[in-house]
């Protein structure tokens, strides 16, 4: 009996993981209708969702489960693992909300990222420390003393996602308030 409650746990533990895997099915070429209509320019398509990859340094734009748009990103000057606590310069990971945005006086567009979740706010709690807040999706500081192409291969933030101001106009133009991000490790 132990042997089937076993399976029927790994079956659930298979079942819940693939849940979080984004598989992208394309069709052929010779699949596609001859008469489709264009595909409109990403300015025209509604964004639904931000994908960040940290390993990678890229953020993406995705509609409809396809990338439409990808960016080179800074993050916070610890990156590996995901944010534990107030101070530790690491950038989050997990699925949160863009929900409000402002114009920075001192990293030019910033939109904000609704960390922590119900999951960060509690692994915090239980360790005793502060989850921390304010981690937002910004551009770099316009410095006289260092421009901005010295940021733009650094993880230097302390703990936010940081990109080109000319990519961060673009990403505040296309993306709303209240799009789903995503920031896998």
């Amino acid at each position: 009996m132990r042997w089937l409650l076993a399976l029927f746990c790994l079956s659930v533990a298979s079942v819940s993981q693939a849940a979080f895997t984004e598989t992208i099915i394309r069709k052929p070429q010779s699949a596609v209708q001859p008469a489709a209509p264009a595909t409109p320019s990403p300015q025209l398509q509604a964004i639904d969702k931000v994908l960040v990859l940290k390993s990678e340094r890229r953020l993406q734009l995705i509609s409809r489960g396809e990338p439409l748009k990808t960016y080179r990103i800074s993050l916070g000057k610890q990156p590996k693992g995901a944010k534990e606590r107030e101070g530790d310069k690491k950038t989050p990971e997990g699925l949160y909300w863009l929900d409000w945005r402002k114009a920075s006086s001192r990293y030019n567009l910033a939109m904000h990222i609704s960390y922590p979740n119900i999951t960060d706010a509690a692994k915090a709690r239980r360790a005793g420390v502060s989850a921390g807040s304010m981690i937002m999706i910004h551009g770099t500081p316009l410095d006289e003393e260092y421009p901005e192409w010295y940021f733009h291969t650094l993880d230097w933030t302390e703990g936010c996602i940081a990109m080109r101001n000319a990519d961060m106009r673009e990403v505040w133009s296309l993306v709303k308030d209240g799009t789903l991000i995503e920031i896998r490790p």
